[in-house]
């Protein structure tokens, strides 16, 4: 058996199919950043148009793509100027440079995040933390901004920057934003795109990365009407909850709370936290991820983000890492859109009635990194020494690969008749005839194809073909008139594979 654990097993993978591999290998790699091979490209953008489904379309936000570049004014309004920094500590005996608080709780077991920069410093002298790289002790602390700084053409004298988050577009662009919107509350503004955070020491693969894939919306809100319509479809709903205000009671133990119990006990702040707390479960849930390797973590006051009044991580399972954020539900109030205003001059206020007032604002953010690692790590699975990578069918990267039995009598041809008219049915497809079948099924498993489609000599006869189930090992035939009209219902969900043949 493999000493190699779930992580390990994954990298390996993703590196020799084409999912991800460190950028600038030739040069060695630089940290924090990875490259997204043919297999991992197209499962990151089925896990973004799932997310777009759950909540862009349905809920009718106002999806924008806005520059990564951005002008310093953004961030010195949007706090992250001051804000937006992590503890850093040097080596003195090699030089190189880690996040103070995560070397500390790593080395110790203990819980740093409520030290302040002093307190720090006296408790990694105390405990005697030391460099991980070479054991050198670690000098003085000091903050470093995540922001990646940049020049937005030849002027020197203005500080602009890479955007750490999307976010701030989003507010930017909120006059705009809401003429669209028919001047009308509450409404979305949704967004996915890149966004750069320049991390001290990330050590945590796709988990920690300098470069990533942010997707989020800003929810605008009346704060007087934070009532939310939806509700009834969530409130039933179970929340494994860890609330901030058990954690300052030393209760560390999940609780599981109905979303409606959790607003009343006042848990959650708002009703549309609440229900997109709900909803979130579900769309990871149909990532592949269990309910109960789920779990909504609410950071204490100096965890939270500078913006937020209240702030649930949407926390995942991972087996070298443990609880691992996937995303935030935050409640940002009018921080945002009230600190645009003053640096700005531009009046953000909306009128309703006889009131003028700056919109309150909730935020679901997903990073779309973690959330493909996260679907990888439950997709893995072996079976008798091979790997069948078991992804929902709603977002694997190929769902059909077709195969001649043989290569030869006509049977490629016939093969490559069916991947066409499948391809040009809309199905993401592939062809294979290299190597015998029971390999080509094994490469189709190790990239979680759902369906391969067989053409045999009783093809040629009878013009049908078989299909096999990746997870089960199951074949049925059918004949290949009908095939777009049956795959189209099982990658919509609606039958499942018995009801193929």
């Amino acid at each position: 058996m493999s000493s190699l654990d779930k992580y390990e097993k994954i990298v390996r993978l993703a590196k020799r199919v084409g999912i991800f591999w460190p950028s600038y290998e030739i040069y060695g790699g630089v940290s924090g950043f990875l490259d997204f091979g043919p297999i991992g490209s197209q499962l990151k953008r089925k896990i973004e148009n799932r997310w777009r489904e759950f909540f862009v379309k349905r809920f009718g936000l106002l999806e924008i793509d806005t520059p990564v570049a951005s002008i310093g004014k953004v961030f010195e309004a949007s706090g992250h100027l001051e804000h937006f920094t992590d503890k850093m500590a040097s080596c003195e005996r090699c030089g190189r440079k880690w996040r103070a608080d995560h070397v500390a709780a790593e080395q110790t077991g203990e819980c740093v995040d409520e030290l302040g920069l002093a307190e720090l410093e006296e408790f990694i002298r105390r405990r005697d933390v030391r460099c991980p790289e070479c054991g050198g002790e670690l000098g003085q602390l000091g903050l470093f901004n995540l922001m990646f700084e940049t020049k937005i053409g030849p002027y020197a004298e203005r500080r602009d920057f890479f955007r750490p988050e999307t976010a701030q577009a989003m507010f930017t662009n909120f006059r705009r934003l809401y003429e669209l919107a028919r001047k009308k509350l509450p409404f979305g503004a949704a967004q996915i795109g890149r966004c750069l955070r320049n991390e001290i020491s990330p050590r945590q693969g796709p988990i920690r990365l300098r470069e990533f894939t942010i997707m989020e919306f800003e929810f605008f809100l009346d704060p007087e009407e934070l009532s939310c319509p939806y509700l009834p479809e969530v409130e039933d709903d179970t929340l494994p909850l860890l609330p901030a205000a058990e954690k300052s009671k030393g209760r560390h133990e999940v609780i599981d709370v109905s979303v409606r119990e959790a607003l009343d006990k006042g848990y959650i702040m708002t009703e549309w936290q609440g229900f997109f707390m709900g909803i979130s479960k579900r769309f990871v849930e149909g990532l592949g991820i269990p309910v109960e390797k789920q779990r909504f973590d609410e950071k204490m006051p100096w965890e939270r983000a500078h913006y937020a009044a209240q702030t649930y991580d949407h926390e995942v399972w991972c087996e070298r890492w443990g609880w691992i954020e996937m995303a935030g539900i935050s409640y940002r109030t009018d921080y945002d859109l009230k600190h645009h205003m003053e640096v700005s001059g531009t009046d953000l206020r909306v009128t309703k009635g006889n009131r003028r007032f700056i919109p309150h604002v909730v935020e679901p953010s997903y990073g779309a990194d973690r959330l493909l690692y996260a679907a990888l790590e439950y997709a893995y699975t072996e079976r008798d020494g091979r790997i069948i990578l078991k992804l929902p069918r709603e977002i694997a990267p190929v769902q059909v690969a077709v195969f001649p039995l043989v290569a030869k009598d006509g049977l490629p041809e016939k093969a490559i008749e069916v991947y066409e008219m499948l391809r040009d049915e809309g199905f993401d497809a592939y062809c294979d005839e290299s190597g015998s079948i029971g390999k080509r099924y094994a490469r189709a498993d190790e990239i979680g194809v759902p369906i391969a489609i067989t053409v045999d000599y009783q093809t040629l006869a009878d013009d049908s073909v078989t299909l096999r189930d990746r997870d089960s090992w199951k074949q049925v035939r059918n004949k290949i008139p009908a095939l777009p009209a049956v795959l189209r219902d099982f990658f919509a969900g609606k039958v499942n594979f018995d009801s193929l043949g």
